[in-house]
């Protein structure tokens, strides 16, 4: 095939996005799963989140196959025809999680509250990344229309970062609360794990976009915020396996003993 791998125009784009649409769409089919939407309403969810996902990276691969940028590009009628497709399944896709997050918003009562803390967290977060997308989307062809394609590109950069982080809490926290059922732990308790884990997100977030917008010591605060969250993630996340671990041996980790041993009378 043949190309460069880096720049607007390469081979790192269609396959970065195709391995995550890909991995989104498996993680939004298990995710409507754990939230319960209704079954027919959640194969129509799936089937218009799949055909809008396989739209972008078809469009995107067209692109760098016959070596044009594919965002933004509207230079010719068939630049136009694709980079509108791209757009309308980025509508699709945007108006398909607004079923998922209607659902999450009023979960069936069966639902666990850790689970549901951390549905409504990441598919909320994954909303948002969305729009986010969306809006680099108007910036750019705005851009696009009064200047060039790299004044489209410029335009759009500074969301990047929001966008990247925004987009994996609907995978990690809703794995975060399933690990959490495989413990001994008690509901309360695993709701305080997810909630750290959700914080830790969150936190990370909202300061990976601050970081990248800054310099000098103002990155480095937002750095140290960002890496402050993610290190409340991963406790969490270490924590709860580590009760996995010995819920299925069949011990209790050390900090439990003392409340299931009797007291030594002497």
């Amino acid at each position: 095939v043949g190309g460069p791998w880096t720049g607007p125009v390469s081979w790192r784009k269609p396959t970065t996005f195709g391995v995550s649409f890909g991995l989104t769409l498996a993680t939004v089919t298990w995710v409507s799963a754990l939230a319960g939407v209704p079954s027919v309403r959640r194969r129509l969810f799936l089937r218009a989140f799949a055909a809008a996902s396989t739209v972008e990276v078809v469009v995107i691969t067209v692109q760098a196959w016959r070596g044009v940028p594919s965002h933004f590009n509207t230079t010719t009628p068939l630049n136009a025809a694709l980079a509108y497709s791209a757009a309308g399944g980025g509508a699709v896709l945007i108006a398909a999680t607004g079923v998922l997050l209607a659902t999450v918003a009023r979960l069936r009562p069966g639902v666990p509250p850790s689970m549901g803390l951390a549905l409504r967290i990441g598919v909320g977060t994954f909303a948002a990344a969305l729009g986010t997308g969306a809006a680099m989307i108007a910036l750019g062809v705005t851009a696009a229309r009064s200047g060039t394609l790299a004044d489209a590109y410029a335009a759009a950069a500074p969301l990047k970062p929001a966008h990247g982080a925004l987009m994996h809490g609907v995978l990690v926290l809703p794995a975060l609360a399933w690990l959490a059922t495989h413990t001994s732990w008690s509901e309360e308790r695993r709701v305080r794990s997810v909630a750290l884990g959700c914080g830790g997100y969150l936190l990370t977030a909202a300061a990976v976009p601050l970081a990248a917008a800054t310099a000098g010591a103002a990155r480095a605060t937002w750095t140290g915020v960002a890496a402050l969250g993610a290190l409340g993630l991963a406790a969490a996340a270490l924590h709860t396996a580590r009760a996995v671990r010995h819920h299925g041996s069949g011990t209790a980790p050390a900090a439990d003993v003392s409340r299931i041993t009797p007291p030594i009378r002497c």
